[in-house]
């Protein structure tokens, strides 16, 4: 797991495990910025996709060409914050469900 969370980006996922905590106390706490925590999450997250993607472009336009199996590990890495994200967003529209 901890593989995942480095091959994601680790400033991404960081600050994406700070707002799965800040979530998880918005939702004990403070109910009414929970559903807002998931968003940014989730807007995160697709931020972090898309610099990943933009990494990869560019490690591509620099190589030359790469094989089909680093494409996919690429693509991979480049989906894991989204991923972390909407499962954040997720959460936080569950939390948001519960305290209603």
């Amino acid at each position: 797991m901890l593989d995942y969370f480095f091959s994601g980006g680790p400033l991404f996922m960081g600050l994406l495990t700070l707002l799965l905590t800040a979530t998880i106390v918005a939702a004990i706490k403070f109910p009414q910025y929970t559903k807002d925590l998931g968003k940014l999450a989730l807007a995160l997250g697709v931020l972090g996709l898309l610099l990943g993607l933009f990494e990869a472009f560019k490690a591509v336009e620099v190589s030359g060409g790469v094989s089909q199996g680093m494409w996919a590990g690429g693509l991979k890495n480049a989906l894991l914050p989204s991923l972390f994200g909407l499962i954040i967003y997720i959460f936080s529209s569950v939390f948001a469900l519960i305290k209603k």
